[in-house]
């Protein structure tokens, strides 16, 4: 038995029956698609691997403490493991549309929250996989290290099938949970002043930690008034839409060798002018000062703790300059705004994340709750970027050509971009709301189309770095533990 940790139980608990927190991916293999017991077999040989895989959720009685996991000894493979045809001949939008239906649907929170569906007839010489994680399982970086460097192999051949002997742990009754939180409360006091302890240990570095949430929290009431595009926020609807986007590694290390900044501001840069586009065609005004603030989720995950099923980021808020119209001056200005928050060192930490443990567990539920339904207005989007290995991998011996990651959506944000790099491709995929956000695929063109755009200009003109600080970047309170 196993107590969630603060960040991951408020995964759990903002999910509502309009935002359902599962992340996701779509990879796309050659070849013809497994036969059914393939799979299954090399999976099941995995999963010695992936003990969060079998886990369920146990919810302590009365609330009394945070969620745990337990073994779940009703796990059953066919379960999770799902086959799906394409209707002939296949094709991007008809996978689209079943990637939009599947992620719309809830993971069952009786079972272990994961699903992977195989589907066939992508194209006639492609099959795809789709994955589907819980968000209080795991962040983008550790989804990342378990499909990637679990799952996955790096050779062409596939391994050989291991035999499965795993024996379960006689489910705990609802005494045994709720004796378990008692426990954990009952050693809270202690832990608690150690924790106070250590954050006093470190006074300078609480004391930045304090002056950095107190200029985020200034910083977000000054934001009140910023001209941002309001079409973005809104109430959600259960359904979903889903559409990738496609780009070359190389071409992005171009864009930035040749016209500066890093990977991160080009790829941000490339997601302002695809909300430039977006805003255009829905024929919303787009004056020079017009800014879309996306969440951009900051791994704090270190090399020990790769692999480890759980959440450990942060986040801070980037304003994307869509007002601007020049691509290249794009670039520019944000580079400058990420620059400036890396130097003020401000991109760190996990203060309230810790004191929000403080908090008692049915409080802290409500809390998340109730956050998930409250309306705003000051975050249009998210973007997040996992990278991925730069060379080939393999399931049942056929080779990953590409792979596009899924962000879910909540608190109002109708649109999100989550973008993946895998053996030289970078792979954008795109969430919106299957009611208000239908027409997504032009920020997916645009996105393309402002690579592109930067690229050529890369390509064909030599330029200094350069722009104009005239925005801002606010940093959120950090959201690790």
């Amino acid at each position: 038995m196993q107590t969630m940790s603060t960040l991951d139980s408020l995964f759990l608990h903002v999910e509502n029956d309009v935002s359902h927190m599962h992340l996701g991916a779509v990879a796309l293999f050659e070849g013809a698609p497994p036969a059914a017991g393939e799979l299954a077999a090399v999976l099941a040989g995995k999963l010695e691997l992936l003990s969060r895989y079998r886990q369920r959720v146990r919810l302590v009685p009365w609330g009394l403490g945070r969620p745990v996991w337990v073994e779940d000894p009703h796990f059953e493979l066919a379960y999770h493991l799902r086959h799906v045809a394409l209707p002939r001949p296949g094709g991007a939008e008809e996978l689209r549309r079943l990637v939009g239906r599947i992620m719309a649907q809830p993971l069952d929170r009786g079972r272990s929250l994961w699903e992977m569906w195989v589907i066939e007839g992508v194209s006639e010489d492609r099959w795809g996989v789709i994955c589907k994680l819980h968000h209080c399982m795991v962040d983008g970086i550790s989804a990342g290290d378990l499909l990637l460097g679990v799952l996955l192999d790096p050779q062409a051949g596939a391994p050989a099938s291991v035999p499965d002997r795993w024996q379960p742990q006689p489910e705990p009754s609802n005494a045994s949970v709720l004796a378990h939180a008692l426990s954990e409360l009952a050693s809270g006091p202690g832990r608690h002043l150690r924790e106070a302890r250590a954050l006093l240990g470190a006074p300078r570095h609480t004391a930045r930690q304090a002056i950095t949430i107190a200029a985020g929290v200034s910083s977000l009431r000054g934001l009140v008034g910023a001209s941002t595009a309001r079409s973005l926020n809104g109430p959600l609807s259960a359904e979903r839409q889903w559409v990738q986007a496609r780009a070359r590694l190389a071409d992005v290390k171009t864009i930035r060798h040749r016209l500066g900044g890093t990977v991160n501001d080009v790829l941000l840069a490339a997601v302002s002018g695809g909300f430039r586009a977006l805003l255009l065609h829905r024929g919303e005004p787009v004056p020079a000062e017009l800014i879309v603030r996306t969440l951009v989720p900051l791994s704090l995950r270190t090399e020990d703790a790769r692999g480890i099923p759980d959440n450990r980021v942060t986040a801070l808020f980037a304003e994307l300059p869509v007002g601007v119209e020049d691509p290249v001056e794009r670039l520019h200005a944000i580079t400058i705004e990420l620059d400036a928050l890396k130097r003020s060192g401000q991109a760190g930490g996990g203060t309230l994340t810790q004191l929000s443990g403080l908090a008692p567990a049915p409080l802290f539920a409500l809390g998340a709750a109730g956050l998930a339904r409250l309306p705003q207005r000051r975050v249009q989007t998210v973007t997040t970027n996992v990278p991925g290995p730069q060379h080939p991998l393999y399931l049942c011996g056929r080779r990953m050509l590409e792979l596009f990651p899924y962000v879910p959506l909540a608190l109002e944000v109708r649109i999100g971009v989550a973008i993946c790099s895998y053996d030289g491709t970078l792979g954008f995929g795109i969430t919106g709301d299957g009611k208000h956000a239908t027409d997504i695929p032009t920020l997916a063109d645009g996105i393309q189309h402002e690579l592109a755009r930067l690229l050529q200009r890369a390509t064909t003109t030599r330029l200094t770095p350069r722009g104009r600080p005239s925005r801002r970047l606010t940093l959120v309170a950090a959201v690790s533990e």
